[in-house]
């Protein structure tokens, strides 16, 4: 609360102040102090006027228009009135002797009332200066009083008396007290039946202590209300609200309390508001505020919530205590006296006044202070101070104007402060000013004028100065205008819209509106205007089509309207009434056509009232002069976006659709990250016909299709076409064709309708817009027709789309027209249309609804016609036309169609055909039948049954041979078509066992069937049989228990498949038993070592199968079989390197000089003597390997030496030969030529080659396989027993041992099977392997 002035009066100090406000306007403070004198003051704390009196002021009051203030002296008789208007001061004499001490002017008439220390009253008329003196009313002094609504005077005095008088003096109702009463006060209390009108009730403070309350008609039953003690005294009362009565006491207490009947006396709120004293308490009925003051302050309470304390004033200067306060009516200004004689007056209440122009607003900071501000724009505020206090106020670009009544003072708002421009008078009470740039307007009286703010400034002609609207023969009142920078625009009783072009000075546009327009708010560039009509509509008018819209969900409440001065959301306003500010869209471009949406609407706090919005931010001005801002909630989204949820996230995504704001919308979206929020936007867009925006958000969607379709469509120019294609993309198929229509290019209506299938609409709208059109649509409506069965119109758009110049379309067309007419019953026209008719399918379609109508003739000749010969064929079997059916049976697929032809002529006994046919239809089992029954064709039944494995089939067969005692046929039929246990059956009574096996052998058959085999061969003693069966059904024990006991006849079979049962069994028992009979335990005649190799493979014992190996080849190298002992160890070496297990040393070796001594006969075959010669040596060296073979090695040995030129090494092997043990054994032959050797010696030997180590490139004799560098066993070479070469390196194929690439290839020129593992081979089978580190590695570990 704002201090307004402090009256400090030297004559008044030390003494407490007696002061009144003026009533109902409060312009005028009439105060007193001890100094004889009334001041008057005006609001502002100018003095006015001063009564001077012979004593000190007794009282004072104004009458209830407040325009004549009445005083009373000591020591004078006279009443001294003061003119308000007049400012002028008269005197009245009263009449009577005794000293004044009351004096108060009545509600509603002109009536003054005056009391005296005696008890005389005296009552005034005022406006008939009629005076009734009353004599003796009370005994001693009246000391208060008070008048009634009902003018009934009600006083108080000394002698403890109430007196109740009319407006004549008459005594009415007197009631005594127990003391002194004070206070006195008229008042309505409600009783519970009936709702009091008048003012029944009076209530005084009785003895300071106790509050009485009497109703006038019952003035000897009082209520007395007494409260506690620590209260203090009732220092002042005052009845507010609905019959509740607010109490001040002395202790600073401070007391609401009820006075309906059933809670009378009730607290309804207590306080203690001040520490140590108050002194009074005043309630302003505008404001709905209550104001105490005690200790150095002033509180003031909301009367709507007490609780509530709306503001404090701190008074620190004031230290001798205060004392009255008073409120104006209007509740604008609070007066206070204090005890050392100053007064106070505050702004409780400042009228709200404000205006804006752009983002500059200017409003009312005290009554004599305007406050310009530009906070957009970040202008520091300028104050101005006016010289009155202001009824309007208007704000333009560079001018600020104030006014009251027919009078406004134009102010600049320079750089460099505010300058007083000039005052203007007006023909007319103005109602308000608008200001712009150059021109002002003024409303007034239903006129407006509009004039130059500053003339000097414009060289302008004197007519464009000033100009007053309407013209004079223009019989309508106006009732709002609106300046903008290019136009006056204003709205009149009779509903017309004025547009008046300020600078060519004349009229540009009107509009009429069926009722009178109220007010306008045009938006900052007047291309829009916003208006609300007499019965409180608000509508939307662009002047640029003269369009208007309405305002959907429009309060018949609304005060006013502001457009949003933010430039990038065009389109957006506020309307607002005393509670919500509701916000509004106006959408200009949308696929629908312009229209205004409801956003949304914010709660707006108690007396805001809207001046600007900008961006969002609403700033409204408040009662106490201030600015504040309100952000309104349809613009969430413009506070942070982060850490909200997404249900948060997606109502502000809602909004900023709304509101057109899709910069935010996609920042939104990309935090939802969430495909329906991008098609929201995306739709959005769409709507608002913002197709570059929305190829922007499907482009980060990925949808690619419309992303194209938008790309072609975003360069068109007519706003239908592209408003349709929109609506088009978004389904709302009929809104696109009426834009469609409305376009440049109408038959895009046409080409949508024709790809929906829309024919009826497409019909009709190639009647009118293309004509060559209707065939093809009337042929294509008729095919949809045809499907939903309406086949009456179906045929009628048939014949309406044959054109007789498009051969295909025609053809479709006359195919619908043959088929419509079958099934509208014109079997002829139709058939006979489609015989004529080039296509198959036609036919075979007409056949099928013929076929449907059992027009079976007719069916089958269109079905042949057609060349349908299966479907011809069925037809023909249903209407019983054999004949028909074998013409066309050669052509028949159908298999059914064959079996009913086999049948029909079965029963007629022609055989040869029926079996014809029966093979046709593959019904085997029926040729057999036929072959063996009646055809008496055994072979030919036999064969069939071999080829289709036919169960049946077999069967039948099976019971022929029977019935012929061919029981080995029968088993084999039997078993065939799965009949086991009568086959078996057959087979033991018979004694055709053997067979029935050797048959279930090669059948997938179960354990049973085994197992019964096994136990008659049991039975029989055959053991091997026996055996053999028990091992398929997987009992291995009796298996083996049979192999053990065969004969020795069948022993190698027997031992072989006790092998293999030890093998599948995996049982340690078995296996021991089967190593017993092997080694001869069982028998003393032990078996062949290969049985146990192959023992040891069977069970997968890798290790004790290649120790095995070993020994079998060793056996087999001693009796001199060297291929067969290659051959064990190699397929052993092949079986260990398959299951990744270690190779022994031993076999390796063994193997690499048995390979060497094979490769040996390759080499001289082929007259390769120096490789033969080597590959002997490298035997020769190991002779002892070949026991029986001694003499003839070494013999080879000492001959291929000496042909390769190694003189050297053929001397020394023939000099071993010449040992007594070898000699005698020599081939007669070769004998002489060795002893020769021997006796004269030639050491000459040629050179062996070096070639380098594969693993360490160490350079060593090219037969040598350990390398002296590393130590590595070499791999060799199976080609020529070399070791291996690097970059030489192949495999064979099949068994993947190495070979020199180049060797081995010039071997397989003469050579058809690998040396090592015997398979067949060529050389375009090998490749030269480049990398060999894996073979070397494998070697190293």
């Amino acid at each position: 609360m704002k201090r307004v002035f402090s009256l400090l009066e030297k004559t008044w100090l030390g003494s407490p102040i007696l002061f009144t406000w003026q009533k109902s306007s409060g312009n005028y403070l009439a105060a007193t102090g001890a100094d004889h004198t009334v001041k008057i003051f005006d609001r502002h704390g100018q003095k006015k006027s001063e009564i001077n009196l012979p004593g000190n002021c007794v009282a004072m009051d104004w009458d209830k228009d407040g325009d004549i203030l009445a005083v009373i002296a000591e020591k004078s008789s006279s009443i001294y009135l003061w003119d308000a208007n007049t400012n002028k001061t008269s005197q009245l004499d009263s009449g009577i002797r005794d000293q004044m001490s009351f004096l108060l002017w009545a509600k509603t008439g002109s009536f003054l009332a005056v009391g005296t220390i005696k008890g005389n009253l005296l009552i005034y008329n005022h406006q008939t200066s009629r005076k009734i003196p009353v004599l003796g009313k009370h005994t001693k002094r009246i000391t208060c009083g008070c008048w009634s609504t009902e003018n009934l005077l009600a006083l108080g005095g000394e002698d403890k008396i109430i007196t109740v008088s009319n407006q004549e003096g008459d005594t009415i109702r007197q009631t005594t007290m127990r003391s002194e009463p004070s206070h006195v006060q008229f008042a309505t209390i409600k009783t519970s039946d009936q709702s009091a009108a008048t003012e029944n009730t009076i209530s005084a403070v009785v003895g300071k202590k106790t509050l009485c309350i009497f109703n006038i008609n019952d003035p000897d039953c009082p209520i007395d209300l007494e409260f506690q003690q620590r209260y203090g005294n009732i220092v002042c009362y005052s009845w507010f609200g609905d019959g509740y009565i607010m109490i001040g006491f002395s202790r600073g207490i401070f007391v609401a309390i009820s006075t309906y009947f059933q809670e009378i006396g009730h607290e309804v709120f207590q306080t203690r508001n001040h520490k140590d004293n108050l002194t009074s308490i005043a309630i302003s009925q505008t404001l709905n505020k209550a104001a105490t003051c005690g200790d150095n302050c002033i509180k003031i309470h909301d009367l709507a919530e007490l609780k509530d304390m709306y503001a404090i004033v701190n008074l620190d200067d004031e230290n001798k205590g205060l004392g009255t306060l008073s409120w104006t009516d209007d509740g604008q200004l609070l007066a206070l006296s204090t005890q050392r004689g100053s007064l106070h007056v505050f702004l409780t209440k400042l009228p709200i006044l404000g205006a804006a122009c752009s983002t500059r607003i200017a409003y009312l900071t005290s009554l004599l202070e305007v406050t310009v501000a530009n906070l957009v724009e970040g202008e520091t505020p300028i104050t101005v101070s006016v010289d009155v206090e202001p009824n309007f106020i208007a704000v333009g670009l560079y001018h600020l104007a104030v006014g009251m009544n027919n009078r406004a003072w134009f102010y600049v708002l320079g750089e460099n402060g505010v300058k007083k421009l000039k005052d203007t008078e007006y023909l007319g009470t103005v109602a308000s000013i608008c200001l712009h740039s150059d021109y002002a307007s003024a409303l007034f009286e239903g006129k407006v004028q509009l004039h130059l703010i500053e003339s000097e400034i414009s060289n302008a002609q004197e007519e464009r100065e000033t100009r007053l609207f309407p013209a004079v023969d223009d019989k309508c009142r106006i009732l709002c205008h609106a300046l903008t920078g290019d136009f006056l625009i204003y709205g009149t009783d009779t509903g017309v819209i004025q547009y008046f072009y300020i600078e060519d000075w004349q009229y540009v546009n009107d509009y009429r509106h069926p009722v009178g327009v109220k007010k306008i708010f045009p938006d900052p560039n007047g291309t829009k205007l916003i208006f609300i009509d007499e019965k409180s509509d608000g509508f939307v008018y662009c002047p640029v089509n003269d369009a208007t819209y309405e305002i959907p969900d429009f309060s018949p409440t609304i005060k006013g309207v502001l457009w949003e001065n933010w430039p990038m959301d065009k389109g957006v306003f506020i309307a607002y009434d005393d509670d919500k500010v509701y916000t509004y869209v106006f959408h200009k471009d949308t696929i629908q056509g312009s229209k205004v949406i409801l956003a949304g609407s914010t709660k707006v706090p108690f007396s805001h009232k809207p001046l600007l919005l900008y961006n969002g931010e609403l700033t409204c001005q408040t009662e106490s002069g201030k600015i504040n801002s309100i952000f309104l909630s349809t613009h969430g989204f413009l506070h942070s976006l982060k850490d909200k949820p997404p249900n948060e996230l997606r109502q502000m995504l809602a909004q900023t659709l709304m509101l057109k704001r899709f910069a935010d919308a996609w920042d939104i979206c990309k935090i939802l990250n969430d495909h329906a929020a991008w098609n929201d936007l995306a739709k959005a867009c769409m709507h608002h016909m913002e197709v570059e925006f929305a190829i922007r958000v499907y482009r980060a969607i990925g949808n690619v299709g419309i992303v194209m379709s938008l790309e072609e469509i975003k360069g068109i120019e007519d706003y239908n076409l592209l408003a349709g294609h929109l609506a088009m993309f978004m389904n709302d198929f009929n809104l696109a064709q009426d834009l469609y229509l409305a376009s440049s290019c109408p038959v895009a209506a046409l080409e949508m309708r024709r790809d929906l299938q829309h024919w009826d609409s497409a019909l009709q709208l190639a009647k009118r817009l293309a004509p060559e059109q209707i065939p093809f649509i009337s042929k294509e409506y008729a095919i949809q027709l045809e499907f939903t069965g309406d086949y009456v119109n179906a045929l009628a758009h048939y014949e309406k789309g044959i054109t007789g110049e498009n051969k295909e379309h025609d053809e479709v067309c006359l195919a619908g027209v043959a088929q419509m007419s079958i099934r509208m019953g014109d079997i002829r026209r139709g058939v006979n249309q489609a015989l004529k008719h080039p296509s198959r399918v036609l036919k075979r379609d007409c056949g099928a609804i013929l076929e449907n109508m059992k027009q079976f003739s007719e069916a089958a000749q269109l079905y042949e016609k057609g060349q349908y010969y299966d479907k011809a064929a069925s037809v023909y079997i249903r209407c019983k036309n054999w004949a028909k059916v074998g013409e066309l049976l050669p052509h028949v697929s159908s298999p059914k169609i064959h079996l009913q032809y086999a049948k029909a002529k079965e029963a007629d006994g022609r055989y040869k055909e029926a079996v014809l046919a029966y093979e046709n239809a593959k019904q085997w089992n029926s040729v057999i039948r036929i072959y063996l029954d009646h055809l008496n064709n055994p072979e030919k039944a036999v064969s069939i049954v071999r080829e289709t494995q036919s169960l049946d089939g077999a069967k039948m067969v099976a019971r022929f041979f029977l019935q012929l005692g061919d029981y080995g046929s029968a088993i084999q039929f039997l078993v065939m078509s799965k009949c086991n246990n009568e086959a078996f059956t057959l087979a033991q009574q018979h004694n055709k066992m053997e067979i029935y096996a050797d048959i279930i052998g090669s059948e997938d058959t179960t354990n049973e069937d085994y197992q019964s085999i096994a136990l008659y061969f049991e039975g029989e003693k055959r053991h091997f049989q026996a055996g053999k069966f028990f091992l398929l059904c997987g009992q291995y024990s009796r298996a083996l228990k049979h192999f053990l006991k065969c004969p020795s006849s069948e022993d190698n079979m027997a031992i072989e498949m006790a092998i293999e049962t030890v093998g599948q069994a995996k049982d340690e028992l078995l296996t021991s038993q089967l190593i017993d009979h092997l080694m001869g335990e069982s028998d003393g005649l032990p078996k062949d070592a290969k049985y146990l190799f192959r023992l040891y493979m069977a069970l997968k014992q890798y290790r004790e199968a290649a120790r095995t190996a070993i020994i079998i080849a060793r056996e087999e190298q001693s009796a001199g079989n060297y291929r067969n002992a290659h051959d064990v160890l190699f397929s052993m070496y092949a079986e260990l390197k398959s299951q990744k297990i270690k190779i022994p040393s031993e076999m390796a070796t063994n193997l690499m000089i048995l390979h060497s001594y094979i490769l040996v006969k390759i080499h001289v075959k082929n007259g390769d003597h120096m490789k033969g010669a080597r590959m002997l040596i490298r035997v020769a060296n190991n002779i002892s390997k070949f026991p029986s073979h001694i003499v003839p090695i070494l013999t080879s040995t000492v001959i291929e030496c000496h042909r390769a030129g190694l003189k050297n090494s053929a001397f020394s092997f023939a000099a071993m030969l010449m040992r007594p043990e070898y000699r005698n054994k020599i081939d007669a032959k070769y004998k002489k030529k060795i002893e020769a050797m021997v006796r004269r010696p030639d050491t000459s030997e040629t050179e062996e080659a070096t070639t380098p180590c594969p693993y360490c490139e160490f350079l060593l004799p090219e037969c040598e396989l350990l390398c002296p560098g590393c130590k590595n066993n070499i791999p060799y070479c199976i080609a020529t027993g070399r070791h291996m070469l690097k970059n030489d390196w192949t495999v064979c194929p099949h068994c993947d041992f190495p070979a020199l690439y180049s060797e081995f290839k010039t071997m397989l020129n003469h050579e058809s099977t690998c040396p090592m593992c015997s398979e067949r081979l060529d050389s375009a089978q090998l490749k030269n392997i480049s990398d060999c580190t894996k073979y070397l590695r494998t070697e190293m570990e």
